[in-house]
């Protein structure tokens, strides 16, 4: 039976068989792959899971898009145990935040901030940062390791930003080989001691197709990192593009309001809502029921779409036939129903003290005994808190706050947040 790894010892020789020096004494070392398929890995350790795995990551997006709010969501979130990006729960463990952009005030200011409650405020001690660091190849390695030998549970390393630790490119490699040689000890070392290594970096002022071709600088970063977050806002909103070899791709619509990052949905389920919001805009704004013809010109939409749209509507009970081929909101006639007195739907808050003045409309206080309700559940009954039209609003759960919201009415109510309560953006 031969043995299952085999190292290749040959001497290496020139063409003309004289003995040859290797560049370096590194020899294959071949793995049969039944052994492989035979041997019991540990599973990925998940930081935050489904975005943050063990090994290196890059989180890029434009300058003051909220990065830096971001990475300290994702921070507090592992330190204390707790929620990132309002509903991911984590494991607890240390993080050692590399911030070389802010100094202590600043980074005080931002967690009073997120939370302005001293008495209620989540005990931190797991959380350390640090605001000079050597480059890397200069002793930024070591100094990682010394950290990941001192504390019990080594997790999750922010450095913010990468620009900071990047020492000089070589002018005999080209830009990929120089970002890939430079960012390869880091993902060497995160990889070999299971601790996701997250570093913040800016995309390109243009733009690309390819979200990983976004980044600043040359491919070879994204090419070394083994999971790559795109941070993006359009017309369409806030997005979190996630790609990597470890996590599935995905693209997740976030609101960002009074320094917290919110997750909304699925992008595209997000966005696809918006043409059914139309259609109940439309339909609750005429206060009577409608036909397609009248829906469509309405909406403006093609009238081929708003009928294939509202026959799956009906199907889901988003609106419902009238008779004479119109359609909707309630089974029953609006004029009968007394649908136009009801108010907009209560906003279910957990800490009314800290959001007094943050939304219009009733307000109740929060009983978890009582409160069922699941975060990101999309809603034909429950009012815009921005608005006060129903018909699909999604729950989400802000800060201290759980509101019903609209996808295309989230930009307008974060507006409305920040004018405000600036002090909460700055």
């Amino acid at each position: 039976m031969t043995e299952p790894y085999v190292i290749l010892r040959d001497e290496p020789r020139y063409d003309d068989g004289a003995p040859a020096k290797p560049a370096r004494s590194v020899w294959f070392r071949r793995t049969n792959t039944n052994v492989i398929m035979a041997t019991a890995f540990e599973p990925i350790k998940w930081v935050v899971p489904g975005y943050i795995s063990e090994g290196f990551l890059v989180l890029a997006g434009r300058q003051k898009l909220g990065k830096t709010w971001l990475a300290i969501d994702l921070a507090l979130a592992v330190a204390t145990g707790g929620a990132a990006i309002g509903s991911i729960m984590c494991e607890q463990g240390d993080v050692l935040y590399i911030d070389m952009e802010n100094g202590p005030r600043r980074i005080q200011n931002r967690i009073n901030r997120l939370f302005p409650d001293e008495r209620n405020r989540p005990d931190f001690r797991r959380l350390e940062w640090v605001t000079e660091a050597p480059q890397l190849g200069a002793g930024f390695i070591e100094q990682l390791e010394s950290w990941r030998v001192s504390v019990p549970t080594p997790r999750l390393v922010i450095i913010d930003v990468l620009q900071r630790i990047k020492p000089p490119g070589s002018m005999a490699r080209n830009a990929y080989e120089n970002d890939y040689s430079t960012w390869a000890p880091l993902q060497e070392w995160a990889t070999a001691n299971g601790i996701a290594v997250l570093g913040l970096h800016h995309t390109k002022k243009g733009g690309a197709d390819d979200p990983l071709e976004a980044l600043s600088g040359s491919n070879g970063l994204s090419a070394c990192a083994d999971t790559t977050l795109v941070l993006d806002s359009d017309q369409n909103g806030k997005t979190l593009y996630v790609r990597g070899r470890d996590v599935e791709e995905k693209e997740t619509a976030l609101i960002f309001a009074g320094g917290f990052w919110t997750i909304l949905g699925e992008a595209a389920d997000v966005r696809r809502s918006d043409e059914r919001i139309q259609i109940v805009a439309a339909l609750t704004d005429h206060g009577e029921p409608m036909t397609p013809a009248e829906i469509s010109t309405a909406t403006g939409k093609p009238s081929l779409n708003v009928r294939q749209l509202l026959f799956k509507m009906a199907k889901a009970g988003e609106v419902y036939k009238a008779g004479k081929g119109r359609y909707w909101l309630e089974p029953s006639n609006p004029h009968n129903s007394g649908n136009d007195d009801n108010p907009a739907s209560p906003i279910i808050v957990k800490s009314p003290e800290l959001v007094a003045g943050l939304v219009t409309g009733p307000v109740i206080a929060f009983d978890p005994r009582s409160y069922k309700g699941q975060e990101g559940e999309v809603s034909n009954r429950h009012k815009c808190v921005h608005c006060g039209k129903r018909g699909e609003t999604r729950k989400v759960w802000h800060g201290m706050v759980d509101l019903w919201l609209h996808p295309a009415c989230v930009d307008a109510w974060v507006a409305d947040y920040n004018e405000r309560f600036p002090e909460d953006v700055a």
